[in-house]
């Protein structure tokens, strides 16, 4: 088969991207999908896009209800829910032992859970820390773990890793969440380099201000002059951005920035 196929009217690119979309279409409902922190915010719009995709999805939060509420509200059927707090190793095996048996293979993994405790360093607890570092950063590192043993059963995936552009830049009050979303970038990075000859893509995803329980109590009217585009982002553009990771299959290892230009300002 040629590749681009010839088709009127589109020019080597655009028929390039036409021939994948119509391969992804046709084909996932072979996909499951993991989402870690699928139950609010960016990783509840990822999993309702994914949805629309045609990908049966695992919703994966600390609280069932919420899990199930969101598969409920997906498009399509076969989507599942499960309750995990991903900084707890046990639980994380567990939970994807549970998937593997009960849904099959996972081929696409989004880790979108996250917490932020803002503060300067010197008012910041210990347990703090411990919280942010071990959520944000160790909780990927255990659902990439368990999701790989998966993934090398169907001859390749994609993970996308949800970061944040203040792990890219930093920002006064936010020293030990900067630090978990600078670690997860470079963790990002190795493991691309570790499991890309098992074509396993890994990526990251580094949003700015986005509309979501996180950023509710930031005053919006003072932030948003920092942003270029001069508007907080929707979790539903951010998902649009971890579709193109999950789906473009020569890309990895890499951090896509979606924050309005807010880095240019930072």
């Amino acid at each position: 088969m040629t590749w681009p196929p010839q088709s009127p009217g589109l020019n080597p690119i655009e028929m390039a991207w036409d021939e994948l979309d119509r391969r992804v279409k046709g084909r996932g409902m072979s996909r499951l999908c993991v989402v870690c922190g699928g139950s609010r915010g960016i990783g509840r719009a990822v999993s309702k896009l994914l949805a629309e995709r045609g990908c049966r999805v695992a919703v994966v939060s600390r609280n069932q209800d919420a899990a199930q509420a969101t598969v409920v509200s997906l498009a399509g059927a076969d989507h599942m829910a499960f309750s995990c707090d991903v900084s707890k190793g046990e639980e994380v095996q567990n939970i994807f032992e549970t998937i593997q048996k009960t849904c099959g293979n996972v081929s696409y993994l989004v880790n979108a859970a996250g917490i932020n405790r803002d503060g300067l360093l010197l008012r910041t607890r210990p347990e703090d820390m411990v919280a942010l570092l071990h959520t944000n950063l160790l909780g990927s590192m255990l659902t990439c773990k368990a999701a790989l043993r998966s993934m090398l059963h169907t001859q390749g995936g994609a993970i996308v890793n949800i970061g944040s552009v203040v792990g890219l830049k930093g920002n006064a009050g936010q020293c030990v969440y900067s630090a978990s979303k600078a670690g997860l970038e470079g963790f990002t990075r190795s493991l691309a380099k570790e499991v890309a000859s098992r074509n396993v893509r890994v990526n990251l995803l580094a949003p700015g201000f986005i509309r979501t329980d996180m950023t509710v109590g930031l005053r919006e009217g003072g932030g948003v002059r920092t942003i270029p585009l001069g508007r907080f982002g929707e979790p539903e553009e951010v998902a649009k951005a971890v579709l193109f990771l999950l789906e473009s299959p020569y890309i990895t290892g890499q951090v896509l920035v979606v924050d309005g230009g807010l880095q240019l300002a930072m």
